[in-house]
């Protein structure tokens, strides 16, 4: 039988973004994209949330839809 040649990393070694939740506000670790605007002219809008904002309000984060 084949030996598998990669394993996946250990969850404590995979990264996480730092950044802006928009829901609560603040900074906080492990943020996900939950929306993007895009805007005829200009830059559009994207909204971030942390973890507990997620399942707190529900939320699917953009790359899971």
């Amino acid at each position: 039988m084949a030996e598998p040649t990669h394993t996946p990393p250990a969850e404590e070694d995979t990264r996480s973004a730092f950044g802006w939740c928009h829901w609560h506000q603040g900074h906080a670790d492990g943020i996900r994209l939950i929306d993007v605007i895009e805007q005829g002219s200009g830059s559009g809008i994207t909204h971030f949330a942390c973890g507990p904002c997620i399942v707190a309000n529900g939320l699917v984060p953009f790359a899971d839809r």
